[in-house]
């Protein structure tokens, strides 16, 4: 990953469409994490304010096209995905049904909480909004609004602060991925106790 960051930083021209074709293929899951994107696209355009248009726009549809890509492949391919060691991994079936809840009761909130926590995290929930069938204009829209959330906070952090803020949000990460655990063990133990 280094050398793709140093390739990226001589050629700042190529920059943006680099950054959108990395992004495509952390949708499939590769290990491409879109928080170094982020952070190396908002870098270069705080050196290269030129830049600052194309860098912003080509990270940002790398993210939302991203993910678009995860939510088709879990309705593409739906349950033959856990034929597939890598995705029976991060996606547990009894997890479909629990993200699938969160979906229908918090909506847009589900995807703008889940955008801010890292670990994979990400791709588990588009996947499982393909998975549990969730609309698609409905998932597309909700993302939409909670990628340009994420895309405008995190970008301009890096943008104006660098690398002076990203001990700071990787512990808001930690904290939002330990919060999202404890809700859904929360959410899995009501739900429970209900039927007994």
């Amino acid at each position: 990953m280094e050398e793709i960051i140093q390739f990226i930083n001589l050629h700042i021209v190529w920059a943006p469409y680099i950054i959108f074709g990395l992004l495509l293929f952390a949708g499939f899951s590769f290990p491409i994490p879109e928080d170094l994107m982020m952070f190396t696209s908002a870098v270069l355009a705080a050196k290269n304010p030129d830049h600052f248009l194309p860098l912003l726009a080509g990270v940002f549809a790398g993210a939302y096209f991203s993910d678009l890509i995860a939510y088709w492949l879990g309705r593409t391919f739906g349950p033959q995905l856990w034929n597939i060691q890598f995705f029976a991994k991060m996606v547990s079936r009894k997890n479909i049904t629990t993200v699938g809840n969160f979906y229908e009761k918090y909506g847009v909130l589900t995807l703008i909480f889940g955008r801010f926590i890292p670990f994979g995290v990400r791709n588990a929930l588009f996947i499982t909004a393909g998975l549990g069938k969730m609309n698609f204009a409905k998932f597309a829209l909700s993302d939409l609004f909670a990628c340009t959330i994420s895309t405008a906070l995190f970008f301009s952090l890096y943008y104006n602060y660098g690398t002076t803020v990203i001990e700071y949000i990787k512990q808001g990460n930690i904290i939002l991925f330990s919060i999202a655990i404890f809700i859904v063990t929360a959410f899995i133990w009501h739900k429970k106790r209900k039927k007994v």
